[in-house]
């Protein structure tokens, strides 16, 4: 038989949340519980966006690949986050790839099925609205917090993001979890890999953030906090 999710994991995603019990129980009869492993790709750019994706645990990296082969990130999407739902909605492919940062779980559910669920049940509609005009609110003011003001502000606001979704107090200050390299700092915060080094050099030398092999530890929080407010 097929892993459903259960009635309290849709309660604790957004998206769900103010659908009704039955509703509730219309999306589980069709969605299914699907894991992934660290460093799995979970769909690539071009493929058919054939189903509707949530993540209920982990952490996953979209990006494009650019004509030279490089990656570039466009977003690290977290719990509760949809992954492609733009090419769900447009019956197109999937305009980026989609890669699994930690061992994630997602919710999966058939194009197909939701959008026979979304004509036979209209009051689902009102459901799902209620919780996408949440997600997108929230998207909004993060990608204004990401792309807003000074690139240095961008770089705070970016460590900032990360330490509440994934950091833990370790190695001297707030250990984050998450190597990346400088060329994906830069594509993060939308600025070039010099910015990033200059920026990331000063930081190391003032002891406000220090790059790990495993992550990067954020050793002046007070700081990052005020070069994100300015």
């Amino acid at each position: 038989m097929p892993n459903r999710p259960s009635d309290d994991t849709l309660r604790r995603i957004p998206l769900f949340r103010r659908l009704s019990a039955e509703d509730r129980a219309r999306i589980i009869e069709c969605a299914t519980i699907r894991t992934h492993a660290r460093g799995e790709e979970i769909f690539r750019e071009g493929d058919p966006g054939d189903a509707f994706l949530v993540i209920v645990e982990g952490r996953v990296k979209s990006y494009e690949t650019t004509v030279s082969g490089k990656q570039m990130i466009l977003e690290i999407f977290g719990a509760g986050d949809t992954l492609g739902a733009v090419a769900v909605y447009d019956g197109a492919p999937f305009a980026a790839s989609a890669l699994a940062l930690d061992d994630t779980t997602c919710i999966r559910i058939e194009a197909r099925d939701f959008y026979r669920l979304l004509e036979q049940h209209p009051a689902l509609v009102r459901g799902l609205l209620s919780g996408l005009t949440l997600r997108l609110v929230e998207l909004t003011r993060r990608l204004t917090e990401l792309t807003g003001g000074r690139v240095e502000t961008r770089f705070a606001r970016l460590f900032l993001k990360l330490a509440e979704q994934i950091g833990r107090q370790d190695q001297g200050g707030i250990f984050v979890p998450m190597p990346l390299h400088r060329q994906e700092l830069a594509d993060l915060t939308g600025t070039t890999i010099e910015t990033c080094i200059r920026i990331m050099s000063r930081w190391e030398k003032q002891n406000v953030v220090h790059t790990a092999k495993d992550g990067f530890v954020i050793l002046h929080r007070a700081e990052i906090e005020s070069v994100a407010a300015s």
